[in-house]
């Protein structure tokens, strides 16, 4: 196991600027996830990892190892793709020992590792068949399986659940988060999906067009975003952002005539701005009587029960808006609404500057 630290690093293709240097410390044993919308960089930032890409710039060390310039095969990683990348002519068992084969182990040695991790997969009756034999699942454990036995310092896995169905993927991010629990290796996870993210991670690092946005713990990031591009990417569905202006009495005044209390400003801000976005997540919004004083009249456009909750979209003046109700009640297309919500559930951003004014709750 070892950790890994990404310093300054840029990467360009041509014109294209893809990394604008990336500061990341991965610590030994933990699983840190690469999240952001396709083109972030996120992938390009894996495979400079993985020495499959050179860098512009910058330095990548794994453990006590500068690793610029020592090429794939030495850099004790093992990398999980997101096609599977099986040799279609080979067992299971020949899939998951030819890199050991490649490295020159011996031949009970390796049949030996085979065997351990199929049985930590859950392979071990599959061993002789071939790939076009197995489901999407079953053939994503073989090429963790080929990661496992190589025993590495670092796991990098390439958005590997991608080709699944809905559930099998569910499914899938379970057992690669058990499977980490049990190897303790250091592992990196890109991904485009933010609930594998949330789910699986011990570190998020959130990209945005080759930078960083935010780097915690998942609920660290879900309920304090530095900015408003990670407060709509983390979370689905994803948060509600509103123009507002922030006036010195502590009140939000929103588009039209509605006014909302402020949560706790940071001091060092409050003086200076008064353009704000505010944000406020779909489940902290609440249903009350359209003619109440603080309420946000709409009008429901689109009603989508999922059974354990119900999401709401409304049409107001401060654009149109998602609410999230978690008790059993019905609401009509067409049907006027208030919502409303708890001060300190709501979030605000610097019009501006793009960040967080809310005060931390020590100081609130």
């Amino acid at each position: 196991m070892a950790s890994v630290q990404i310093r300054q690093v840029f990467k360009d293709f041509g014109q294209t600027k893809v990394l604008r240097g990336v500061d990341i410390h991965i610590d030994d044993g933990s699983f840190c996830v690469l999240v952001g919308p396709s083109g972030c960089g996120k992938s390009t930032l894996l495979r400079l990892i993985a020495g499959l890409e050179e860098i512009d710039s910058g330095d990548i060390q794994i453990g006590e190892r500068v690793v610029n310039r020592i090429p794939p095969k030495d850099r004790d990683i093992a990398m999980v793709f997101q096609n599977y990348a099986l040799y279609p002519h080979m067992t299971v068992a020949q899939n998951m020992g030819f890199s050991l084969k490649l490295a020159g182990q011996g031949k009970s040695e390796m049949a030996a590792r085979v065997v351990e991790a199929a049985q930590i997969l859950g392979l071990e009756t599959l061993l002789d068949r071939y790939p076009r034999q197995l489901s999407g699942g079953q053939r994503q454990r073989v090429a963790m399986g080929r990661a496992i036995v190589r025993n590495p310092q670092v796991f990098l896995f390439d958005e590997p659940l991608s080709n699944l169905d809905a559930k099998l993927r569910v499914q899938m991010r379970a057992e690669i988060k058990e499977l980490h629990h049990r190897l303790k290796t250091t592992a990196v996870y890109v991904t485009h999906d933010q609930i594998e993210a949330m789910t699986m991670a011990d570190q998020i690092v959130v990209m945005n067009e080759g930078v960083i946005e935010q780097i915690g713990a998942p609920l660290e990031l879900y309920d304090r975003p530095a900015k408003p591009f990670v407060a709509s990417f983390i979370g689905s569905p994803a948060m509600n952002l509103i123009a507002a202006r922030l006036d010195p009495a502590g009140f939000l005044q929103l588009p039209g005539s509605t006014r909302w209390t402020a949560p706790a400003i940071d001091p060092r801000s409050q003086a200076t701005i008064t353009e704000v976005q505010l944000g406020v997540r779909p489940e902290h919004l609440q249903c009350c009587p359209p003619e109440q004083a603080n309420a946000l009249a709409g009008k429901v456009s689109v009603v989508e029960p999922t059974g354990a909750d119900t999401l709401v979209h409304v049409k107001t003046e401060a654009g149109d808006l998602v609410a999230l109700f978690r008790e059993r009640r019905s609401f009509s297309v067409g049907e006027v609404i208030g919502l409303c919500s708890a001060p300190a559930l709501l979030h605000l951003f610097d019009s501006i500057g793009g960040g967080r004014l809310n005060a931390r709750p020590s100081d609130a």
